[in-house]
């Protein structure tokens, strides 16, 4: 980092970035519509003038020959609920899969994870993850330095089969009840490769009929897959 940089970032201060938000202000629904959603309109070319628009409007913003770039990234349902052996609840969240150690098929399936839970975080805690009837098993294998761990699952298990979508901190979810819904509604319409863990929240509010105005404009679209 230059001298230059350095100045720029020692002369920041976060408290200036702290807002009151409150908690009724924060929405715990996405709209059933997806493109009914509300779009903020800064004008570049009138000295930063705002105007509050629909989503569903953004072909009437942009231009014949711009170019949209998506993110076609799918999300993991990687958010897992569970009880412990002894009886306590856990939560995990499944950053990724590991690569099998060996060729044997029945291998258990081991995933890099964080951990939600009372007490201390050893290897060897034993734990549940399902809703209704379905469970998988699962043991904390390894404890890293940073409080990441490896999870060994029961040999064939899928943990994704009994996950949730793993949607931001700030919508709460008391339970798994709205976890087939939320699967859907926090996906983009054009996710096409698994390996996600946040949706890419600014795609969530396209939908088909938007596709089609913004192709009638002459809008072109590429794609990017960021996991």
């Amino acid at each position: 980092m230059n001298a230059e940089a350095q100045t720029t970032t020692s002369s920041i201060d976060l408290d200036e970035y702290d807002f009151e938000l409150p908690s009724e202000r924060i929405a715990q629904q996405p709209t059933a519509v997806r493109d009914a959603s509300k779009l903020l309109v800064v004008d570049r070319s009138s000295d930063g003038a705002c105007s509050h628009r629909q989503f569903s409007e953004l072909a009437d913003l942009l231009r014949p020959g711009d170019l949209l770039v998506v993110n076609a990234t799918r999300v993991e349902p990687a958010r897992l609920r569970g009880r412990r052996e002894s009886g306590g609840a856990i939560e995990a969240l499944l950053l990724a899969p590991l690569a099998s150690s060996d060729d044997d098929a029945e291998s258990r399936p081991r995933f890099r994870a964080m951990l939600k839970l009372s007490g201390r975080l050893r290897p060897g805690i034993c734990m549940q993850f399902g809703r209704g009837g379905e469970a998988v098993a699962a043991e904390v294998l390894e404890v890293g330095e940073h409080g990441e761990v490896i999870l060994g699952f029961e040999p064939g298990a899928d943990p994704y089969e009994v996950g949730e979508a793993p949607l931001p901190p700030y919508i709460r979810r008391p339970d798994a009840s709205e976890a087939p819904k939320d699967r859907n509604r926090y996906q983009t319409i054009y996710a096409r490769v698994p390996g996600a863990i946040a949706a890419p929240t600014a795609g969530l509010h396209f939908s088909e009929a938007l596709f089609k105005d913004l192709d009638a404009r002459g809008v072109e679209r590429a794609e990017v897959i960021l996991h």
